[in-house]
């Protein structure tokens, strides 16, 4: 039967479809780009929609352009923090900014609008009241002058393109309050959703390419234009590029356009390899509803997959096929998502993580179900008996989690963007969610979690009102089992989760065995039963708060194990199994292994290196270490060192044992107990050996991504010398003491603004003294680096008959033996010019720098030329029976790398003008690290 359309009947049709057009913002931007000047003037007629039940009379936009402007900005202070000088030290013709010219609406009346402090936020107040449904169309007219790429890689390249996201004004996002969000370089720009037409002027020589679509393209002498229209989008990306190098994949419906490529993958491979991932995704979420997919190299390298994958490609282990597959996939899904669900990225986005790394999970599961993580690797004869090559490619997802968790870094998945500590924010959050949805999966059923999300993307793709309690909800129709724990314990929480097999019990046709919850949290618990290593038997069990006692048919098991096939990330996995062959076949089997692998819960693993160290009175000191620590950090953990000195031909070296308590978050976090030793030579044929017990505990603030640290330490320093009785008459003191120390520090290790500070109070036999240490340092506005150390010390008793427990302004005597010296007994040559800055401080060779009652220093130093720097010491000691004397010393300081790297020219001090004195070359002071471990962390520190 054919139903007639009257005209009443269709204009309540177009009624309808144009109330859900206009009820979107509409967005016309004109823009031109400047290839010489590397800015771009724009016009942009806006036509805001007021979605609220609310007037409003002032609107918000997005301007994060801007964000590289000047040195107070989000971005650059977030840069401060992850040890990154590069916006602060930026030349002004580096840095991006928004010249706002005139806002006005449609009447042409002009309209106030202002800057939101120094943020990215412009705020425009309008004549009269916007009333709900109502719009209003505003009219900019701006320049923006580009950034640099170096900083965050969007911007101009000199040389190779641009790179242009989140470049032009976007509305914020009201619900109920206004959503203002600063860039911070995390990609989570929250903005209303808008219908846009981009009309682009661009160089001739550039090629381009977008996630919106292009309508239409022109060329002309001296450049070129292109229409983009994008609808039902956020906002528009734009990547020019001096060589044509993104191929157009065409399917039915959709084109893939990407410059992903690996050389040693055809061509054609590729093609089907795109194919067979845009059919995945396809079938996993339901269809991309716009025509146009851009998957960019530059877009992989913002959010790559992190793990072995980031060797360098001619050591990566991989099949072509598969590293390709991976690359594209992750940012297949990423793009695929972030241009169709408008969550609020900067408090929900670990919905799309959850969705992201599940799906990634499942791919590698269905298409290369036996990828080991370390690739080809696993095959090596001398590599493959490591845990690391047995390991499946998806449990790096597990690891690499854990290693935040393990830390005591790890956050709730809820966290907020720009709280997440980075190594979170790019990998341990991330991998989590997806994990969880693993996990989830297993519970309630593949199929189950399979429909939910394919569920929630067909509702809500494209709804501007999505929230993660949608996903929640979505996913709980989908379960007939109570999964609030996931969402109230898992996501909301940083809880862990750890259980353990206490005890087990067996008869002819059963098993009873007693689960203990070890942390407390309530989650599903899986316990496989195993036979010859083959699974016969899987359970779940709910509701363990502390422990519970189970039974289940007897059928052959020998072994028990929770947590089998790790799909849930669990703390500890070391004792999640109980054999039932008795007690002695249960204990764990011994594994010696040549260095460090990660964590294998089934053996004790005792891992070994050959290390060498250095002396000048031992020379090159060849050894072996012998240790415990895993890749991921656990309590327990010891440290041995045995090495042979070929020049005094005796064994020296070190041994460490520490356990790690890890307590809350914040305040009180950590409380460490060790004990350690250590024996070498400090002269020709004289050996000194320590034994140091020692406690300390650990304080950090609220925010977790800060530096700063508080440690207060107790330790009692055992020393033991035995001395060549031809320099025997050269020590004047005892050779075996013991010293009580106790230290406060209290540490904000920020690059801009620097700031530490402790007090120390030691006490021995024969004195007892107290010493306070400031250090600060501050990059100015002007870029100007101000160093400023300030030291003061003070004899409370002290009955020594030398000075080698005196304080010292050069090179103090150690005798505590706690700094790195090359050669600590040298009075000349080389060795003797090292440097590490302690006490004093100073860099000048003073006559008498001894002081046995009390000193006070302060050490300054700032920058003529970028590491060039001007130096100067002042100071006052005193020793016993004498006055106090005034010391200085002035110089030239190369600070290539604070405090790894630096060397010192003296020029004037009380010694009158070194510079000009016969032996200047031996007045020349260095500072050197040469220590792998510390070394590595100028490289980590940014990440935890």
């Amino acid at each position: 039967m054919i139903t007639r359309c009257t005209p009443f009947r269709l204009f309540l049709i177009l009624f309808a479809f144009c109330s859900q057009l206009w009820a979107q913002h509409r967005n016309e931007v004109t823009a031109l780009l400047d290839g010489d000047a590397h800015d771009i003037k724009i016009t942009q007629k806006f036509t805001y929609v007021n979605e609220s039940t609310e007037g409003l009379s002032v609107l918000y936009f997005n301007d994060w352009n801007h964000a590289y402007s000047n040195k107070n900005t989000a971005l650059a202070k977030r840069f401060g923090e992850e040890f990154n000088r590069s916006l602060h030290l930026a030349k002004d013709r580096e840095r991006g900014f928004t010249d706002i010219k005139s806002v006005v609406a449609n009447d042409y009346a002009g309209l106030d609008w202002k800057r939101l402090g120094n943020r990215d936020i412009i705020s425009v107040t309008l004549n009269e009241i916007l009333q709900p449904n109502d719009s209003i169309e505003l009219f900019f007219t701006y320049t923006i002058q580009l950034p640099d790429a170096k900083f965050t890689s969007y911007g101009y390249s000199p040389g190779f393109g641009y790179n242009l996201k989140n470049w032009y004004l976007t509305p914020a996002v009201y619900r109920g309050e206004w959503k203002l969000y600063d860039n911070i370089n995390l990609d989570d720009l929250y903005t209303g959703i808008t219908e846009s037409v981009i009309n682009f002027t661009y160089p001739e020589k550039l090629h381009l390419v977008s996630n919106f679509g292009e309508s239409s393209s022109t060329k002309f002498p001296g450049g070129q234009y292109a229409k983009l229209i994008g609808r039902n989008r956020k906002s528009c990306e734009i990547i020019l590029t001096t060589t044509d190098r993104f191929t157009k994949h065409k399917f039915e419906n959709l084109t893939v356009t990407s410059d992903l490529e690996s050389n040693k993958y055809d061509d054609v491979y590729q093609g089907i390899s795109i194919n067979k991932i845009i059919h995945y995704l396809h079938e996993s979420l339901g269809e991309y509803p716009h025509n146009n997919l851009l998957v960019s190299e530059f877009d992989y390298s913002r959010s790559p997959l992190y793990g072995v994958n980031q060797l360098p490609s001619f050591i990566r282990p991989y099949e072509e096929q598969f590293q390709f597959e991976m690359k594209f996939l992750k940012t297949a899904i990423r793009n695929y998502l972030q241009e169709t669900l408008f969550l609020n990225p900067r408090t929900e986005r670990w919905v799309n993580d959850a969705i992201t790394y599940y799906l990634m999970i499942k791919y590698v599961e269905e298409y290369y179900p036996n990828q080991k993580l370390a690739g080809k690797l696993s095959k090596i004869w001398g590599f493959r008996g490591f845990h690391l090559a047995q390991m499946g490619f998806n449990e790096q997802y597990t690891m690499l989690s854990m290693l935040s968790a393990r830390k005591n870094i790890d956050q709730a998945l809820t966290t907020r963007n720009d709280s997440l500590i980075k190594f979170n924010e790019k990998i341990a959050n991330g991998y989590k969610a997806g994990l969880g949805m693993s996990y989830l999966s297993e519970y309630l059923g593949e199929k189950k979690i399979d429909s939910s999300i394919t569920t929630f993307y067909k509702e809500f793709h494209l709804e501007s009102k999505v929230t993660a309690d949608d996903f929640r909800k979505t996913i709980e129709k989908f379960s007939n089992k109570d999964i609030d724990w996931f969402f109230d314990e898992y996501v909301a929480t940083d809880k862990k989760i750890d259980f353990k097999i206490k005890s087990i019990q067996k008869t002819e046709d059963s098993i009873s065995l007693i689960i203990k919850n070890k942390r407390g949290t309530n989650v599903p618990i899986s316990l496989f039963g195993l036979q010859n290593d083959s699974v016969i038997s899987k359970y779940w069990f709910t509701d363990i708060d502390t422990t519970k006692l189970v039974t289940i048919p007897r059928n052959g098991e020998d072994r028990m194990v929770l947590n089998y096939d790790q799909k849930i990330p669990e703390f500890n996995q070391r004792d999640n199994w109980k054999t039932l062959n008795g007690f002695f076949s249960s204990n764990k089997k011994l594994k010696f292994q040549f260095f460090k692998d990660t964590e294998d819960p089934y053996y004790n693993q005792i891992f070994y290196v050959p290390i060498a160290n250095f002396n000048l009175y031992d020379g090159i000191t060849p050894g072996m270490r012998i240790y415990n620590k895993t890749f991921l950090e656990r309590p327990f953990q010891y440290d041995i060192a045995p090495t042979y000195s070929f020049l005094e031909r005796t064994m020296v070296g070190k041994a460490g044992f520490r356990y790690r308590k890890y307590h809350k978050k914040t305040g009180l976090y950590v409380s460490e107990y060790s004990i350690s030793g250590s024996t070498s030579h400090f002269q020709e044929n004289s050996r000194f050996s320590t034994l140091t017990p020692a406690i300390s505990f650990g304080w950090r603030p609220n925010d977790l991504i800060s530096n700063r640290r508080q440690t207060l330490l107790f330790r009692y320093r055992n020393v033991f010398r035995s001395i060549d009785e031809n320099i025997a008459d050269e020590i004047d003191t005892d050779p075996d003491y013991g010293v009580m120390n106790v230290r406060f520090i209290d540490r904000d290790n920020n690059i801009l603004n620097y700031n530490s500070w402790f007090l120390d109070a030691q006490h021995s036999n024969n004195f007892t003294k107290l010493s306070f240490e400031y250090e600060y340092r501050k990059l100015f506005q002007s870029n100007r680096q101000l160093n400023f150390r300030l030291f003061a010390g003070k004899f409370l008793r002290n009955n020594t008959e030398s000075d080698f427990f005196s304080f010292a302004l050069d090179r103090p005597t150690d005798y505590m033996f706690d700094l790195a010296y090359l050669g600590r007994s040298e009075s000349s040559g080389l060795y003797s010019q090292q440097i590490i800055i302690a006490e004093g401080g100073f860099k000048s060779q003073l006559e008498n720098p001894f002081a046995n009652d009390w000193i006070v220093t302060t050490n300054a130093s700032t920058n003529i030329w970028r590491w060039v720097e001007a130096y100067g010491d002042l100071g006052f000691i005193r020793s016993k029976g004498q006055d106090a004397r005034f010391v200085y010393d002035s110089g030239i300081r190369l600070n290539l790398v604070t405090d790894y790297f630096e060397l010192y020219f003296p020029v004037y001090s009380n010694r009158g003008w070194e510079i000009a004195q016969d032996d200047y070359g031996q007045r020349i002071r260095f500072v050197v690290t040469i220590s792998p471990r510390t070394l590595i962390g100028l490289f980590t520190r940014k990440w935890f």
